[in-house]
């Protein structure tokens, strides 16, 4: 349905494709110095961000003619259709490579060809003069759309479930450096799918265009919010995935542990810190030890808590001591190069460590 003032139908999805474009440059040009060199590492997300937020190219004709029928069609279907699917790929792209979880990439390729299916019909209808669509033809894809925008809804619902794992999982005691999870990242992005869903959806369900300007409004602002939060490149180590032992056994096993046990545990740890100086290790994690001590988990962590006051506080306590000695021993060195010397990812994890342990954890 074409209202009037047609025109600005077209301003504001000028307005939405042109912060698309930016989103789409600045991840594909932009990244800070330092990191350059392992922007795939770090942002492992990062082409593909800029290859999605390409793709709203594709509602040009809508810009150049909103009184074109079929470009419309083709608009209207575009969020509803492709925003689940982007928002769980990105997700998964990202958080996926982080704990090294690839299994994401199998239904993501169903997802992908369903999206083909449901959007090249329209986007083909809408480029090329003399549409291949008829009307009937048009009623039916407008079924495939509802229906492939309704079975993305799973799929970016999985991806969350993924991302809010991760988040959980990060607020053990289970990661010896703060960097080593994008723990704030994470908080802020895996609800976006859920702020999206009142944008997404007005102008397919009633057919306004309208509507729709209205929409790409908030749209764009998100874009550009978006963007902010993921320029910052941030230095995580690759997380190994594995199927551990629960970490907290039932309170019963919990007491049967005897000192003696716990002892020899602590001597094995001490072991592996100090005469392996396994603390010079950037991605140190619970699991490391738990390997070389060759005990159950619960055990081990145990250990770390009452002996020396908990796994992240002693090996970073560790890492602070050796990073003092290292400045004093090499006067003319950097901040930067004493603190990965020391165990740390970077000096701003050094710094975050060194916070955290004077506010007592």
């Amino acid at each position: 349905m074409i209202e009037q003032d047609f025109y600005w139908f077209g301003i504001s999805m000028a307005a939405y494709i042109l912060t698309c474009w930016v989103f789409s440059a600045m991840r594909t040009f932009h990244t800070c110095q330092q990191p350059k060199e392992h922007r795939a590492y770090i942002w492992p997300d990062r082409k593909l961000q800029a290859i999605i937020y390409m793709m709203a190219s594709c509602m040009l004709p809508y810009v150049a003619d909103p009184t074109n029928p079929a470009a419309w069609q083709l608009v209207k279907s575009y969020y509803p259709t492709t925003y689940y699917f982007y928002c769980g790929v990105l997700l998964f792209m990202f958080f996926g490579s982080v704990k090294q979880w690839n299994s994401w990439k199998n239904v993501s390729w169903v997802c992908t060809i369903l999206i083909i299916i449901a959007m090249a019909p329209l986007i083909i209808n809408a480029w090329i003069p003399g549409s291949i669509l008829s009307e009937k033809g048009m009623e039916m894809q407008m079924v495939i759309v509802t229906v492939v925008s309704l079975l993305m809804i799973p799929y970016c619902a999985l991806s969350m479930w993924k991302v809010w794992k991760c988040i959980a999982e990060s607020r053990d005691d289970n990661y010896s450096n703060p960097d080593d999870f994008p723990l704030a990242y994470a908080k802020r992005v895996w609800l976006s799918p859920l702020f999206l869903t009142p944008l997404i959806w007005p102008a397919f369900l009633t057919d306004s265009p309208t509507i729709m300007a209205w929409m790409n409004i908030p749209l764009s602002i998100f874009n550009i919010v978006l963007l902010i939060n993921v320029m910052p490149a941030w230095r995580r180590g690759i997380i190994t995935s594995s199927d551990a032992e629960q970490e907290i056994e039932d309170e019963k096993h919990e007491h049967a542990l005897i000192e003696e046990r716990i002892d020899q545990i602590a001597e094995k740890i001490e072991e592996y810190m100090k005469e392996k100086r396994g603390y010079l290790d950037p991605h140190l994690k619970m699991e490391h030890v738990v390997e070389y001590c060759g005990v159950n988990r619960t055990y081990v962590s145990r250990a770390f808590k009452e002996r020396f006051g908990g796994f992240f506080n002693y090996v970073n306590q560790l890492r602070l001591e050796h990073y003092e000695q290292y400045m004093q021993q090499n006067r003319n060195t950097t901040k930067d190069i004493a603190a990965q010397e020391s165990g740390f990812s970077s000096y701003q994890a050094y710094y975050k460590a060194s916070q955290r342990l004077q506010k007592g954890n």
